[in-house]
């Protein structure tokens, strides 16, 4: 069996960060989806769990991260550097700020960032894997 992962953000505002994930190809599941979330699947795999503010201080204690601020970054492959600015430019069209990072282009990746609504920071990105099977590209970059 595959795993899953379930990617909880908190939003202040649950409609708006809905639209804005459906911008950019999520599909809501109606199943875990109430006033409080919005369960957005991208995948089969890949399930990012939209939480107000309320719902998310019942399953911690700990504050919220401020708007601005960094508490994880979601790196996410695309099948190439079109899909990736498609990305970027879906979200930035739906309420997010892009390139909130500068875009990085190392010839054999590249990736850009867009901020959703809330300031949760997606890395959309597409990696020859050609390239880095060869490492040497990788190997320069990384100095």
């Amino acid at each position: 069996m595959a795993h899953m992962i379930f990617i909880n953000l908190p939003v202040a505002d649950l409609p708006r960060s809905t639209r804005f994930y459906e911008a950019l190809g999520f599909t809501n599941n109606p199943q875990f989806s109430d006033e409080t979330a919005a369960c957005m699947v991208l995948s089969d795999t890949i399930h990012v769990m939209l939480l107000t503010h309320a719902k998310w201080c019942g399953f911690t204690a700990r504050p919220i991260c401020p708007q601005g601020s960094s508490e994880v970054s979601l790196a996410l492959s695309c099948d190439s550097r079109d899909a990736v600015n498609a990305f970027v430019d879906a979200g930035a069209a739906n309420g997010g700020r892009a390139d909130v990072n500068p875009p990085e282009d190392h010839g054999f990746m590249f990736q850009r960032t867009i901020c959703d609504p809330d300031d949760h920071v997606w890395e959309p990105f597409w990696m020859d894997a050609a390239a880095a099977i060869g490492g040497s590209e990788i190997k320069e970059a990384a100095q």
